[in-house]
C-alpha cells in the first residue's frame, strides 16, 4: 500500500482545525480575547512606548527566554503565538510567506482582527504543507528552525500539529471558563 504522506500529515492537523478549534472561534468577543483569568496575565495589550514587541498599536507580551514558570496567557496571546509563531514564521521561513517575527508583527486588539489574522496564517502554512512532495517532506528543514535543522520537513508538519492542537484546545479551555466564571 502506498502512503499519501502529504496529504495524511495535512489531514491530520486540518481535520481538527476545520471541525473543532476554528469553529468554536464563532462568536468570541473582545471582551473574551482580552479576558484575564488570573492576575499577571501575559496579553494582546495596546501600545505604552516604543520598546514593545510589535509594530502597530498593540503589542504583546513576550521574553525570551519565557519565565519559569511560564505565566498564564489570554486568548488573545495564544492566537497571536498561533498566528506568527507557530504557522507564520514556519509559512515565511519555507513556503514564500510574509515575513513575520514576535517584534515586527501587527498585534490585533479586537477578537475579529485576531482571528482573521489566525486564518490567513493558518491558510498559508496549510497552503504550503498540501505543496510539498515525498523528496520536500524528506529534506532537511535547515538552520531557520533551530533544533530540528537536521531534521526531515516531515518532523517540522508533526512539531506544527501538536502545537496548533495543543495551543488550541487552550483556547477553547480560556472559553469555556470565560463562559462558565462567575460574575461579580
Amino acid at each position: 500500500m502506498t502512503v499519501a504522506w502529504t496529504t495524511e500529515l495535512h489531514e491530520q492537523l486540518d481535520w481538527h482545525w476545520s471541525n473543532h478549534v476554528r469553529p468554536h472561534l464563532d462568536g468570541l468577543t473582545d471582551e473574551e480575547y482580552l479576558w484575564q483569568p488570573v492576575d499577571g496575565c501575559w496579553t494582546v495589550r495596546p501600545r505604552t512606548g516604543p520598546d514593545e514587541w510589535g509594530s502597530a498599536d498593540f503589542t504583546i507580551d513576550y521574553s525570551a527566554p519565557a519565565p519559569e514558570p511560564p505565566p498564564v496567557t489570554t486568548i488573545a496571546w495564544r492566537m497571536a503565538h498561533i498566528t506568527v509563531g507557530v504557522f507564520g514564521m514556519r509559512a515565511a521561513s519555507h513556503f514564500g510567506g510574509p515575513p513575520m517575527s514576535y517584534d515586527s508583527f501587527p498585534y490585533a486588539g479586537t477578537a475579529a482582527e485576531g482571528i482573521k489574522q489566525l486564518d490567513d496564517a493558518y491558510a498559508s502554512w496549510s497552503a504550503g504543507v498540501r505543496g510539498l512532495d515525498a523528496e520536500a517532506l524528506a529534506r532537511a528543514v535547515g538552520p531557520a528552525e533551530g533544533p530540528y535543522a537536521e531534521s526531515p520537513m516531515t518532523t517540522l508538519v508533526l512539531h506544527i500539529n501538536r502545537e496548533a492542537i495543543h495551543h488550541g484546545a487552550e483556547i477553547l479551555l480560556l472559553r469555556d471558563l470565560y463562559r462558565n466564571r462567575p460574575v461579580r
